[in-house]
């Protein structure tokens, strides 16, 4: 019965980490890329925007 109950909290232990380790690596795969992916579109809109009013501004 010792080995058995070794046996289950060995695999509870497997399970957690895989599970942890599944999620970080989708974080980085698949989160980060999107956050860097919208935070240049987020610079790029701004920098159009300062571009935008400083041109169609009076001369005069």
């Amino acid at each position: 019965m010792k080995k058995f109950g070794w046996g289950v909290v060995t695999g509870v232990a497997a399970t957690a980490v895989a599970a942890a380790a599944s999620l970080f690596t989708f974080h980085k795969v698949v989160v980060e890329p999107d956050e860097k992916l919208e935070a240049k579109f987020d610079e790029t809109d701004i920098k159009s925007a300062r571009k935008a009013g400083s041109s169609h501004t009076p001369r005069f």
